[in-house]
């Protein structure tokens, strides 16, 4: 791709190599350069990511950079999490200085995504400035930056059966929460090398030159303020990250002519249920079928995305009340008049689209950062119910207890669930004002313009 005739900052972008990811740093890419036309983006990706990727629309001014597939396959890595964890951590490094060395122009800034810890080190050692992008809640980043008050008041590792409905109150910015809420917190040795992986790259940022997080002040104000006052360098919190600045601007571009799109158009306002459990993990089977069975017989209008298990659900719910797909976009999806609530796994992209799209939530949260994302949604914000209470991990939510749930939260006339509609639509407005001329719209300028001030070599 040729480099733009006037370029007056080079941000080499560095994703952690999984869905979300990728999605929020290169709206992060997108937004810079829609502040800034001479900025210039090389994106860096895997082999297989960029066949992946490399068809979707982006500016001109972001080209892909590939380095060799060195880690297991995204199609694959789900059968050992944390063994493609260590190679993220420990094959990727030199595959991407071998791209540095050749790469023209030189890059002015290395955006990287937090996990890549290792991408600190490269940087400083080459003398190019590095920001860390924080692609979670404020609130994940303060609870890992103070995890060392969970251990010292014996608090982590937790025996969920029997502490998981203790709540903490001392972690800086964070509203009591339970324990069972609070990320990677059962001790097994498998996901505590993930934790130790985790606050590795929350350690390495005091070693980069800026923070950027990817949230909304109108969100998490005691966790943003906390991080600002707390760290030595400088914190910029850029907003969601999310398609929002997309919207309306591109009715006839690709993907927008599906079946699904034109069924949803068929629908009464605000009445069906759009379910999504997210891109890599899932629950259980058996819990799985419940939630098929349940829908089915709550008679609710739903849209349901279920990769893995399209053909076998649409079997036990389909017909004329829904649909069963293995993919969709999701941000039309939640921006149609026809979704009336989302049920989801809380991840913190669709945690934002879900806020940004006004609709209220059920949330089934599965690992890492989900459980405190579906805290903050059920009892900080009040625009979502849990579907499960019982904070046992190998519990099932019963057909039965789905049916009444989802009976009364798609009924538009209970007072409680028109209180919740009110809630998040407010939210919406409120987010929406603060991308548009609040401290996120802040931030993101006062960022475009401090790296446009650096020096190209």
């Amino acid at each position: 791709m040729e480099v733009p005739p006037i370029i007056t900052c080079h941000v080499l972008a560095v994703p952690y190599p999984a869905r979300g990811h990728i999605n929020a740093l290169m709206n992060l890419c997108k937004l810079l350069i829609a502040k800034n036309k001479e900025i210039l983006v090389t994106y860096v990706v895997t082999e297989e990511w960029a066949g992946f990727i490399g068809s979707e629309p982006r500016p001109a001014n972001i080209r892909l950079a590939t380095i060799p597939n060195v880690i297991a396959s995204e199609l694959t890595r789900s059968a050992d999490h944390l063994g493609f964890m260590e190679d993220v951590m420990t094959k990727m490094e030199a595959p991407l200085e071998q791209l540095l060395d050749r790469l023209e122009p030189p890059p002015t800034i290395i955006v990287y995504d937090t996990f890549l810890f290792w991408v600190v080190g490269v940087g400083n050692r080459r003398s190019i400035p590095v920001a860390s992008f924080w692609t979670m809640a404020a609130s994940v980043f303060s609870v890992l930056h103070h995890h060392h008050l969970l251990e010292q008041k014996g608090h982590y590792p937790v025996n969920l059966s029997e502490m998981g409905e203790y709540r903490v109150n001392y972690i800086p910015g964070v509203s009591p929460t339970r324990l069972a809420d609070l990320p990677l917190n059962d001790g097994s040795k498998r996901t505590h090398r993930i934790m130790e992986l985790s606050k590795k790259g929350i350690e390495c940022v005091s070693k980069a030159q800026y923070i950027l997080l990817s949230s909304m002040y109108e969100l998490e104000p005691e966790a943003i303020d906390v991080l600002k006052a707390k760290l030595s360098l400088p914190i910029y919190n850029v907003g969601p990250t999310i398609p929002h600045y997309n919207l309306g601007q591109h009715k006839t571009t690709i993907n927008t002519n599906h079946s699904y799109l034109n069924w949803l158009d068929h629908q009464p306002n605000n009445s069906v249920l759009y379910i999504s459990q997210g891109s890599f993990f899932s629950v259980s089977s058996a819990q799985i079928e419940e939630i098929a069975f349940g829908l089915r017989e709550s008679g609710v209008r739903f849209l349901w995305i279920a990769r893995q298990e399209a053909s076998r659900l649409k079997e036990i719910c389909g017909g004329d009340k829904g649909l069963v797909l293995g993919w969709c976009d999701q941000w039309k999806v939640l921006n149609h008049p026809a979704i009336g609530g989302f049920w989801t796994h809380c991840g913190w992209n669709s945690t934002k689209e879900g806020v940004f799209g006004g609709v209220p939530f059920l949330t089934l949260p599965i690992i890492m950062d989900q459980g405190l994302d579906s805290k903050m949604i059920v009892e900080d914000w009040k625009v979502g119910w849990r579907v499960k209470e019982d904070v046992r991990i190998d519990s099932l939510v019963r057909k039965d207890e789905i049916v009444k749930l989802l009976n009364k939260f798609m009924d538009l006339e209970n007072d409680q669930v028109r209180d919740m509609r009110k809630r998040v639509k407010e939210y919406q407005h409120s987010c929406q004002r603060e991308i548009a001329h609040g401290r996120s719209f802040q931030d993101i300028n006062s960022f475009v313009r401090e790296i446009t001030k650096i020096v190209m070599k």
